[in-house]
């Protein structure tokens, strides 16, 4: 067997060269569109999040309030 003439061994990297870059292509547009979806639901639960906050807040509020304090100690 003849050893290959070294222009066709850098043809043939080249082209392995390529299907790689190809193959890396896609696999970082598959990983942008995943980090744009977890940076979507990322900002979705810092948004539920902030309103359960502010919920609980809220509630705290009513629970120190000190109209609730006077009307509990003329129940007692």
């Amino acid at each position: 067997m003849s050893q290959p003439h070294p222009i066709e061994q850098i043809a043939e990297r080249v082209d392995r060269l390529l299907l790689r870059h190809e193959e890396l292509q896609r696999t970082n547009a598959l990983l942008t569109e995943q980090v744009a979806a977890l940076a979507g639901e990322r900002d979705s639960l810092k948004s539920r999040l902030s309103a359960a906050r502010a919920r609980v807040d809220a509630l705290l509020e009513r629970l120190s309030s000190p109209t609730n304090s006077a009307s509990d100690k003329g129940n007692a």
